[in-house]
């Protein structure tokens, strides 16, 4: 999809079938930086094919890691060890990866050579002072525009010290970027959050051989470890199960079954909060895969309610709201949620953008600072803003299954960064999409 394309979404046919959802996108990041920190040849099964993903492992071969494509969806990252990564002939593009460069400024802090991260007009956006200054405090320098946006300019050769560090705001990539800056780190680094955040680098780190103690909302290793290769099988991807776990439960007659979706626990919060709204999802074929929970969900269409989501589970789904949002537009009564002012530093404002686009199709929506009072009823036709994020884009996919008319959803090129083939695979589903530009 080109930056001109939009979508056209409207009514389609209930949702039925098995669906094959992408690996995990922020477990494929992690798996092909770890794997090139590695000593040894890591294989990775289930990468996500996406320009994030391939972002990352793009930045990795400029820095002298072999990393082949035997097929799609996998990767043979031939490790060069922790203090094996050449000095980038160019700047680095993350896309619009906000975990690469996060997780990337930890680990870039701590080689012996300069370099440069850079990323798309979103990402240039996004504040990054929330992961520059716990690295500062452990000796990195790394240099930011006035307002902390990127391009992060890495100064290399700097000695690292290891920190407590106390995280003013929860955040999984800040956490993730310390505790890489702590490998190289003279001494042990921990890390406390205010809420527990997913713990994707904690369980692959020690898949990888590191030696690290951690427990909900807590984590520490010592640094000068050496990570062994490993072989990894990723999940589906949660947060792209989401959009299709919400879609069947609102469009009625639908049934589908979404196949080893990983069920991290850091990360199923929409599940609470779906499930308090009165959807019929189950879980079957429990395992484990790469060192994560997996389960096949089937979702059937359920009349949802409004409900109070508790702020508790609200960390667990930080990247779910756009999906959340269109429930409970579909839902009966008032949803009320408080406690996500994060969303308002995401890809986009989230809660500005998804009470914006609800509004133009009719809906009430009360916005607050850190949240919103969703009141649910029928959706009418409108135009939406997606402002480039690729949730807000599949969001108003799902809205635009029970719209009374049609909903055009701007800029939607984004969407190939987490999910590509969504439109095709939504379609194939039953849902009324079509792509125009």
């Amino acid at each position: 999809m080109t930056a001109q394309c939009y979508w056209i979404a409207r009514k389609g046919s209930a949702l039925q079938g098995t669906l094959a959802i992408p690996g995990d996108k922020s477990i494929s990041h992690r798996a092909v930086m770890f794997a090139a920190l590695a000593d040894g040849t890591s294989h990775i099964d289930g990468f996500l094919e996406g320009e994030d993903t391939r972002a990352t492992a793009t930045i990795f071969s400029q820095m002298g890691v072999r990393i082949e494509t035997p097929s799609a969806s996998q990767r043979i990252v031939h490790g060069v060890g922790v203090d094996g990564l050449k000095p980038p002939p160019r700047e680095l593009d993350c896309g619009n990866a906000g975990t690469g460069m996060r997780l990337l400024a930890g680990l870039l802090a701590a080689q012996p050579f300069d370099s440069t991260l850079i990323g798309d007009a979103s990402l240039s956006k996004r504040p990054m002072r929330r992961v520059t200054a716990p690295l500062a405090q452990m000796g990195a320098k790394i240099d930011t525009r006035a307002d902390g946006t990127p391009p992060l300019h890495i100064h290399g050769g700097q000695p690292l010290q290891g920190i407590d560090y106390e995280l003013p705001v929860a955040s999984a990539q800040v956490k993730s970027a310390v505790l890489l800056a702590g490998l190289y780190a003279h001494g042990e680094t921990c890390v406390v959050e205010p809420h527990p955040t997913r713990d994707y680098s904690e369980r692959m780190l020690r898949a990888f051989g590191v030696e690290i103690e951690f427990s909900p909302g807590k984590a520490r290793l010592r640094g000068g470890q050496r990570l062994r290769a490993a072989d990894i099988s990723v999940p589906a991807d949660f947060s792209s199960a989401a959009f299709f776990i919400v879609a069947a439960s609102i469009i009625p007659g639908s049934e589908v079954r979404l196949g080893s979706v990983g069920l991290n626990p850091r990360r199923t919060g929409l599940l609470t909060a779906l499930r308090l709204m009165g959807a019929d999802i189950r879980e079957e074929n429990h395992a484990e895969q790469g060192g994560e929970q997996v389960a096949d969900l089937v979702v059937r269409y359920a009349p949802l309610h409004g409900a109070e989501i508790p702020e508790a589970v609200v960390p667990d789904m930080i990247d779910e709201f756009p999906a959340l949002f269109v429930a409970a537009a579909a839902a009966s009564g008032k949803t009320v949620v408080r406690g996500a002012a994060e969303l308002r530093v995401k890809e986009s404002d989230r809660l500005a953008a998804m009470a914006t686009g609800l509004r133009s199709l009719g809906l009430r929506v009360d916005e607050t600072e850190d949240g919103a009072t969703i009141h649910g009823g029928p959706l009418g036709s409108g135009t939406i803003e997606s402002h480039g994020d690729h949730r807000i884009s599949m969001a108003f996919a799902i809205a635009g299954q029970l719209s009374t008319g049609e909903v055009r959803i701007n800029d939607v090129a984004n969407v190939a960064t987490s999910f590509p083939g969504f439109d095709t695979l939504s379609v194939g589903a039953g849902f009324g999409l079509s792509v125009r530009s």
